[in-house]
């Protein structure tokens, strides 16, 4: 059997919005199965909705070339069960989700299966990370696009050459979304997760948004510090990155921005603060880095979430 081009594990705001562009079979939940086979696929993005009707099924048993996992770190588990080993003989596996620890645990799931194991070509996790997109999910079938410009898919990985990673990526480069190659997976995590790990917990524990944290005259110095320290952490697992850089990034995102982790802690589902900020804080812990103002921040939050 031929493989298919790419499947998408996940039908949430990541997910959906990659179905919706590239076309690409949707592996989800029975419920955004039937939501997204009865009714199709929406895209709202500014004034413009497209409806698009994908395949969707609730697990993958055929083979595809690339399989982009969205969903949130609580859910990978379950997600994975829903994808039959032999689906991925050959293929590359891509998650897009936040936080630095997902990358390993994917290896590590996909490596204890037995069939992927006596597969004839084990399948390739790579690392990726998606930015430039403030998206969400309000109902299963829809997705809301809420920043103005494409996203960003960056990808790297240290098995496979730029080119066959460029090859293999080709279906996710359409019209809404760019895609770019690195060469460094550890600085494809820490770009977007060093940022995150400040602005997931901020927003979580003020419950305000990104322009009205980096207005404010005590939450402004406390996001400083803490994305000092998480810049220092990734130096110290060699990537550099520019606190102020950093920063500029913050300063150029829409003030009413928020993140999906204060959108869950809001709604009273689970959050993702232990994938993002947790994630860091641990890297912190093991390279010898102290992060007390990062910390504090995910104590609070956590404390708010729960």
């Amino acid at each position: 059997m031929t493989p298919a081009a790419v499947a998408v594990l996940g039908a949430g705001a990541v997910g959906g919005m990659l179905a919706a562009r590239t076309g690409a079979l949707v592996v989800a939940t029975e419920r955004s199965v039937a939501a997204i086979r009865a009714s199709g696929l929406t895209l709202v993005h500014g004034d413009r909705t497209t409806v698009s009707h994908p395949r969707a099924v609730e697990r993958l048993e055929e083979p595809v070339s690339l399989l982009v996992v969205a969903v949130k770190a609580y859910d990978l588990d379950a997600a994975l069960a829903r994808v039959a080993s032999a689906a991925l003989d050959g293929a590359v596996v891509l998650p897009l989700m936040n936080g630095l620890e997902h990358v390993d645990a994917l290896r590590r799931q996909l490596a204890a299966s037995d069939t992927v194991a006596q597969a004839a070509a084990p399948p390739v996790v790579a690392a990726g990370s998606i930015g430039r997109l403030e998206a969400l999910s309000p109902a299963p079938g829809v997705v809301a696009q809420r920043s103005a410009g494409d996203a960003v898919v960056t990808a790297a990985s240290r098995e496979l050459d730029a080119g066959a990673l460029t090859a293999v990526l080709a279906p996710l480069r359409v019209p809404g979304i760019d895609v770019l190659g690195a060469g460094d997976e550890r600085a494809v995590l820490w770009e977007k997760a060093a940022r995150l790990a400040v602005l997931a917990a901020a927003t979580v524990a003020s419950g305000r948004p990104v322009g009205a944290l980096r207005e404010d005259g005590v939450w402004r110095p406390r996001l400083d510090a803490a994305l000092r320290e998480a810049c220092a952490v990734a130096a110290a697992d060699d990537v550099t990155l520019d606190p102020a850089a950093q920063w500029a990034i913050i300063e150029a995102m829409a003030p009413d921005l928020t993140t999906s982790a204060a959108r869950d802690a809001v709604a009273g589902r689970p959050t993702e603060l232990d994938a993002i900020t947790g994630s860091v804080v641990r890297a912190g812990g093991r390279l010898q880095v102290p992060t007390p103002a990062l910390s504090a921040l995910l104590e609070e939050a956590a404390c708010r979430a729960r």
